[in-house]
């Protein structure tokens, strides 16, 4: 019952900028500390951002000054703003929802890929 759908990937060029969305439904979306994750070819899935109930966010320092993490509580949606991309951001995007071990609830995922 509980969905998480990612949309806005797709393809971008070096130094440029995608905005991924993440739509919650069939959970108390306010309590859940929300996260993107992404997972590139040969490569373990790592945390990228993540924004607590509070408003307090945490990024990979991979990332850190290129990407900013948003929540609209009203619209259930989680959002990745990406700029100044670069080929090491090419991975599958996917979205996460966590209130505790057994709450604990991922999308489907959403291809970016950034060419040089």
């Amino acid at each position: 019952q509980v969905q998480l759908v990612e949309s806005g990937g797709g393809l971008a060029q070096s130094g440029g900028s995608l905005r991924l969305s993440c739509a919650a439904s069939g959970l108390i979306f306010s309590i859940y500390v929300m996260g993107w994750y992404r997972q590139a070819p040969g490569k373990r899935r790592e945390l990228v951002a993540g924004i607590a109930p509070g408003g307090i966010t945490n990024y990979a320092d991979s990332v850190k000054g290129r990407f900013t993490i948003s929540r609209d509580n009203a619209k259930n949606t989680v959002y990745l703003q990406m700029n100044s991309l670069t080929p090491e951001d090419t991975a599958v995007y996917y979205c996460n929802a966590r209130f505790s071990s057994n709450r604990n609830y991922w999308g489907q995922g959403t291809p970016v890929t950034v060419s040089s």
